[in-house]
C-alpha cells in the first residue's frame, strides 16, 4: 500500500491543506499590518517562507509519529492475518503500547492461539474418524443429495472402483462419481422417506448386506451414508448348512423307510417262504450297515472339520500303501473284470511325517469311487512319483488314481469335495453306493498332511485324482492332536 493511500498519508495531506488555508486567511487579514511594518517586499516573502517551512516540518513530524504509532501496528496485524489465512497459526503480533492498538494486538494473539487449539482439535477428531474408517472391515461411503461421493474408506473406494467399472445403464455408464447401480434404489428410498433402510444386494457372485441412513442439515436431508458388508461367505455357509440338513435327512430317510417297511412285513407275516424272509432280513441288515457307515463318516468329518482329528504321525512308505490297497481290491477287481495297474516309481523317498492309516483311508475312498464309476474291461491306474523341491514348492510325493469311467462335467468339478454333492444328479444310491462323504473326508485328510489334491476329468473318458504329500512338511504344534 502506498503512503498516499494510507490513513497517515491522508491525514498528513489534510493537515497540510489546513495549514495552507490558515496561512492564506492569516495573510489576507494581516496584509495591512504587514504593509505597515514591512517596508521591503523581500521581508514579506521571507516571512511566508519561514512560516511555510515551520508548518510543513511540524505536520511532517506529526505524520511520521502517527505512522509509527498507528500504521505499522495495523500493517503487522494485516500481515499476521494473511499468515493465519495460509494455515500458520503461530504468527504473533508484537505489542508495543498499552493503548487501544496494544489491546487489539493482544486480543489478536489470543484469538490466534485459540484458533490454533480449535484447528488442532478438529484435525485430531478428523484423523481419529479417518483411523476408525480405515480400520473398519466394512465399506463406508457417504453421498450428497446429488449422488456424488463425499467420503469413502479404503474398502469403500475399492467397491466404488469395482462397481463403477460395470455399466449398469447407459445414462450413468461414464459417471465414475455417482451412486453405483446396486445402491441406487436404496439411495433414492432414503432420500424420499428420510429413514434408515437395510437390504441385501447381489453383485455378480457376491452378496452384500447394506445399511443406509440419511444425513441431516438442520431439517432437511443433505446426503446418505451407506455401510456395506460382504456376506457372501455367510450366505454360502448358510446354504451349505441347509443343504447338509436336507441331504442327511434324505440319506437317512431311504434306509429308515426300508427298515420300517421290511420289518413291518416281517411282523405282519406277509412273507410266506423262508427264502423271502431271509431276503428281507438281508436287506434290513445291509441298510443298517449303510446307516452305520453314514453316521460313522459324519462323525469323522465333524471331528476333522473341528480340528480334533486323531493323527498318528510317523515315517510312511507310499509304495507300501499302494501294494496294500491293491491287494485289498484284487477280489473285487477279478469279480468285475476291472484291472488294477500299478506304475510306482522305485526308490521313492519315505514321507517323514504322515499317518499311514489315514493315507490308506484316502486311497480306499478314491478306489471305491473308481470302481463305482468304471466299466468292465477298463483298468484303474495307480501311479506314484517324486518331485524335488523348487523355488515355488517343496518336495512332494505324488499319487495318481486314474479311472476310465463316465467322467465329471466341468461345471461340477469345483464342488465334488462338498458333502453329499452328486455330479450325476439322476444317479440313485444302491446298497453298494457310498455315503456321499468320501471325497470330503479325503480332502480333510490331505489338508491335515499339508498336501494338495487335484482333479482332472474328461466327460465320457474318465477321471484322475492327484494327491501331492510333502516329504518333510512344516506342521505347527497347535495342529497336532
Amino acid at each position: 500500500m502506498s503512503f498516499w493511500r494510507s490513513v497517515v498519508g491522508k491525514l498528513w495531506m489534510t493537515i497540510i491543506g489546513l495549514v495552507a488555508c490558515v496561512l492564506l486567511f492569516l495573510g489576507i487579514y494581516l496584509l495591512p499590518y504587514i504593509d505597515s511594518n514591512f517596508a521591503h517586499p523581500n521581508d514579506i516573502k521571507r516571512l511566508f517562507i519561514y512560516t511555510a517551512i515551520i508548518g510543513f516540518s511540524l505536520t511532517t513530524f506529526f505524520a511520521f509519529f502517527l505512522f509509527t504509532k498507528i500504521t505499522q501496528p495495523l500493517r503487522q496485524l494485516k500481515e499476521a492475518a494473511d499468515t493465519i489465512t495460509q494455515g500458520d497459526y503461530t504468527k504473533k503480533v508484537e505489542i508495543r503500547s498499552t493503548d487501544e492498538l496494544g489491546e487489539l494486538a493482544r486480543t489478536f494473539n489470543h484469538m490466534a492461539e485459540e484458533l490454533q487449539f480449535v484447528i488442532q482439535d478438529l484435525h485430531q477428531e478428523k484423523e481419529h474418524l479417518f483411523s476408525i474408517l480405515r480400520s473398519m472391515t466394512d465399506a463406508v461411503i457417504t453421498f450428497d443429495a446429488d449422488g456424488n461421493v463425499l467420503l469413502a474408506n479404503p474398502h469403500g473406494q475399492v467397491n466404488l472402483s469395482r462397481w463403477n467399472s460395470l455399466e449398469w445403464d447407459e445414462e450413468e455408464a461414464a459417471d465414475t462419481n455417482a451412486v453405483p447401480g446396486p445402491l441406487r434404489a436404496l439411495y433414492q428410498q432414503v432420500l424420499q422417506e428420510a429413514t434408515e433402510v437395510s437390504d441385501r444386494i447381489h453383485v455378480k457372485e457376491e452378496v452384500w448386506s447394506v445399511v443406509m441412513g440419511p444425513l441431516y442439515n438442520s431439517d432437511r436431508v443433505r446426503g446418505v451414508v451407506a455401510v456395506l458388508r460382504n456376506v457372501t461367505q455367510e450366505v454360502k455357509l448358510e446354504k451349505l448348512r441347509k443343504d447338509f440338513v436336507a441331504n442327511v435327512s434324505h440319506e437317512l430317510r431311504t434306509p429308515l423307510s426300508m427298515l420300517q417297511g421290511y420289518s413291518e412285513a416281517l411282523l405282519d407275516d406277509i412273507v410266506s417262504s423262508p427264502e423271502e424272509r431271509k431276503e428281507l432280513v438281508q436287506v434290513i441288515h445291509d441298510e443298517s450297515l449303510r446307516m452305520g457307515r453314514l453316521v460313522r463318516d459324519l462323525l469323522d468329518l465333524a471331528r476333522m472339520e473341528a480340528g480334533h482329528m486323531q493323527m498318528h504321525w510317523g515315517r510312511v512308505e507310499v509304495n507300501g500303501i499302494i501294494d496294500k490297497v491293491t491287494r485289498k481290491y484284487n477280489v473285487l477287481s477279478s469279480e468285475r473284470d476291472i484291472g488294477i495297474v500299478s506304475q510306482c516309481e522305485q526308490d521313492l523317498p519315505e514321507l517323514e511325517r504322515a499317518d499311514e492309516d489315514r493315507l490308506e483311508q484316502v486311497m480306499t475312498n478314491l478306489m471305491d469311487n473308481a470302481f463305482r464309476h468304471s466299466q468292465s474291461g477298463e483298468p484303474i491306474i495307480l501311479r506314484t512319483y517324486y518331485v524335488p523341491a523348487t523355488l515355488q514348492d517343496e518336495a512332494r510325493v505324488w499319487i495318481h488314481i486314474q479311472d476310465h469311467g463316465q467322467g465329471i462335467p466341468k461345471e461340477d468339478v469345483p464342488y465334488i469335495f462338498e458333502r453329499f454333492y452328486k455330479a450325476d444328479k439322476a444317479r440313485t444310491r444302491g446298497t453298494a453306493a457310498g455315503t456321499g462323504l468320501g471325497l470330503a473326508i479325503v480332502r480333510n485328510i490331505v489338508e491335515a498332511h499339508k498336501g494338495v489334491i487335484q482333479v482332472s476329468s474328461d466327460l465320457g473318458k474318465g477321471t484322475t485324482f492327484s494327491i501331492g504329500i510333502p516329504v518333510s512338511p512344516i506342521v505347527e504344534e497347535t495342529m497336532i492332536m
